[in-house]
């Protein structure tokens, strides 16, 4: 049995993909040194990168070991093609120019780049700003150091501190691909959907060179298709962050994204209250009620932005969120350890206790 552990933008998140057979193993060779008949028979070939400053891990699913390859290398020349397109560190990207131009003049970027930006601001109108993009804008007044602190922040220096974020301020021309941030000091970062648009191009890319099967873990944000070699699905687990690297419950899937956020490994506490690094844009303080989100729909770019906003959300609102959306499930894990599904939702218990249904 070979086991994933990934990883998201908040650290080691608890959500492993289970893969049964051998990895990139050579071909069994008949005496005389003739290559058995069973040795063309799909094997699942490995390949990990450091890339967008996380680990990613590609899988490919052939019978041919040099197409298997070249689609590995495309996969990753791809997500690193897309970090330097959108990179927040990349001083030549072009949301680096975008941030440098704020409150000066619009900038105008490729057509790739402009429908990212479009589809994130459709997502922040959906979740009613829970996703932001511009969260970037806001001043970092916390550490998250897993310590204890005597107080928050006085609530005057939180207010400020979300002063400048806002989706909707940002300005696009659709005319010249031109984006706008009118105030100084705003700031886009993609962080929170880039990892998920990574992934899905990169599969995309291999799909389109005849890789039938595979899976992409993208720091945390897993997309499979097709088989695994001996014609199983991807058996996806999820962990549970009351006890680390172990497995709460699983589910098995298939031309799916599977994206889990966690807020349990960057941390502070006051008088003993957790407070987690996911930052609600709209009140500038961490998001209490969740300690782990799991995003299931076949776009791993949605996925990638939603576990996010239902985490803003909270359990009520973000259970209400996904189970208005068509093709889209989730899982939740509350402060108290109590496990939510959305309403088409089926998951493989490892404990005892079953999930708790979402009500409509």
């Amino acid at each position: 049995m070979r086991t994933f552990l990934l990883r998201n933008l908040a650290g080691w998140v608890a959500l492993v993909a289970l893969a049964w057979g051998p990895v990139g193993a050579p071909p069994a060779r008949a005496q005389g040194g003739a290559t058995v008949a069973a040795a063309r028979a799909p094997r699942a070939y490995t390949r990990s990168g450091h890339l967008m400053g996380s680990h990613f891990t590609f899988t490919a699913v052939s019978a041919d070991d040099s197409l298997a390859w070249r689609a590995l290398r495309a996969g990753m020349r791809e997500t690193q093609r897309i970090d330097h397109l959108f990179s927040y560190w990349d001083s030549t990207s072009q949301v680096v120019k975008i941030n440098r131009m704020a409150g000066v003049r619009p900038v105008v970027v490729d057509q790739e780049v402009y429908d990212l930006i479009a589809r994130t601001l459709k997502i922040s109108a959906l979740t009613g700003g829970a996703f932001d993009a511009t969260f970037a804008s806001g001043d970092k007044i916390y550490t998250f150091d897993r310590q204890a602190h005597p107080a928050l922040p006085d609530s005057a220096t939180v207010r400020r501190s979300v002063a400048r974020i806002g989706w909707e301020k940002v300005r696009m021309d659709p005319a010249t691909h031109a984006v706008y941030l009118p105030e100084k000091g705003m700031r886009l970062n993609l962080a929170g959907v880039l990892q998920g648009y990574g992934v899905r191009r990169a599969q995309a890319l291999m799909k389109q060179m005849g890789i039938a099967g595979g899976l992409i873990n993208g720091s945390g944000d897993v997309y499979c298709w097709g088989k695994q070699a001996d014609g199983s699905g991807w058996r996806i687990a999820i962990g549970d962050p009351a006890r680390p690297r172990t497995v709460s419950s699983w589910l098995t899937v298939s031309d799916m994204a599977v994206v889990t956020a966690g807020n349990y490994e960057q941390y502070f506490t006051v008088n003993g209250t957790y407070y987690g690094h996911i930052i609600n844009p709209h009140t500038g303080y961490p998001a209490t009620g969740l300690r782990s989100v799991t995003i299931i729909c076949p776009d791993v770019e949605l996925a990638d932005a939603l576990d996010d906003a239902v985490f803003v959300l909270g359990p009520q609102a973000g259970l209400a969120l996904v189970n208005r959306l068509k093709g889209v499930d989730c899982t939740l894990i509350t402060d108290d350890g109590q496990t939510l599904v959305s309403r088409g939702m089926q998951l493989n218990s490892y404990h005892s206790a079953a999930p708790a249904a979402a009500k409509p």
